[in-house]
């Protein structure tokens, strides 16, 4: 397959790097020094999964000089969406399938906006990764993956998918409700992550304490709150889906938002947390636990947007 990846930090480098290795045509949009590292000397994959290798550095900073591509993986931050929905266009054709594998509940709608929802399926990944250095990233976690169609029920295009990503060694399955586990993550991710941001503390240590371990569930259950009063087809077990991936979570893991913040990078809050709240308002549902994680980070996130140090 002609596939470009949109984003090659830790998502967008571990599994594009599995289709590469595979054989397919991947092109990688990247830029500055992780950009001249994978020209000079290809994207090196550290994982926990499947060990490490090295594919060719076949990356530009330049879409347009890729052209129509057969698939598009969408792993931006989300804080990137603006930008980046628009700066793929020149390698959307009338038959490109752009598959969303961020965190967030509404990237699919933002690039269904731009690009049509027949363009458009969804998809979550479930993984620690990371640029180590320029031209390196590494993969610890599950390292998994799900997808499907932005309405319910499995098409052609998606056996088609499926078939190739397992070919190239993806851990991945195709849902019938794709939104439905979108939603699950969601709200698990923003509850979660919120959580540990908040505290600094790894997931072993956040699970343990009864305290802790009530707010993350409190913090979950508001977020399918809102998903369900936003009309989503939420599945049944997804509280407990939630508490259950929280619990097998790397016990000495942190959520990538927690790392963000430790390191003064740019940050997810608005996408997560705040993306809650702000449906909460919309849907009238009362969200006070995210509330609160929400004043407590945003003070941080906006020093480490304004340039200074998050500590």
């Amino acid at each position: 397959m002609d596939i470009a990846v949109m984003g090659a930090g830790g998502v967008g480098g571990y599994f594009g790097g599995l289709l590469a290795r595979a054989g397919n045509n991947v092109t990688f949009i990247a830029r500055g020094a992780h950009l001249a590292a994978m020209r000079s000397n290809g994207l090196r994959v550290i994982s926990s999964n499947d060990g490490e290798f090295v594919v060719p550095g076949q990356a530009t900073d330049k879409p347009a000089e890729v052209g129509h591509q057969e698939l598009v993986l969408f792993t931006v931050k989300m804080y990137h969406n603006e930008d980046a929905i628009t700066a793929i266009a020149p390698m959307v054709g009338p038959d490109t399938i752009v598959l969303t594998l961020q965190n967030g509940i509404d990237n699919g709608e933002r690039l269904a906006e731009v690009y049509g929802p027949d363009r458009v399926m969804i998809g979550s990944a479930y993984l620690e990764g990371r640029i180590a250095e320029p031209g390196i990233v590494t993969q610890g976690g599950p390292g998994a993956a799900s997808f499907g169609e932005r309405t319910t029920g499995i098409t052609e295009r998606g056996k088609r998918l499926l078939d190739v990503f397992q070919t190239a060694g993806w851990r991945v399955e195709l849902l019938e409700n794709m939104t439905g586990m979108l939603w699950k993550k969601f709200a698990y991710l923003s509850g979660s992550a919120g959580v540990c941001a908040a505290s600094g503390c790894a997931y072993g240590e956040l699970r343990s304490v009864p305290e802790t371990r009530s707010a993350i569930q409190e913090a979950i259950a508001e977020a399918l709150a809102v998903g369900e009063a936003a009309g989503a087809p939420l599945e049944p077990d997804s509280l407990e889906w939630s508490m259950n991936a929280l619990d097998n979570f790397p016990a000495t893991g942190m959520a990538s938002l927690a790392k963000d913040f430790a390191e003064g990078q740019p940050v997810e809050l608005e996408g997560l947390t705040g993306t809650v709240i702000r449906m909460g308002r919309q849907h009238g549902v009362p969200t006070p636990i995210n509330n609160a994680l929400y004043a407590v980070l945003k003070p941080r996130a906006n020093r480490i947007e304004s340039g200074q140090s998050a500590n």
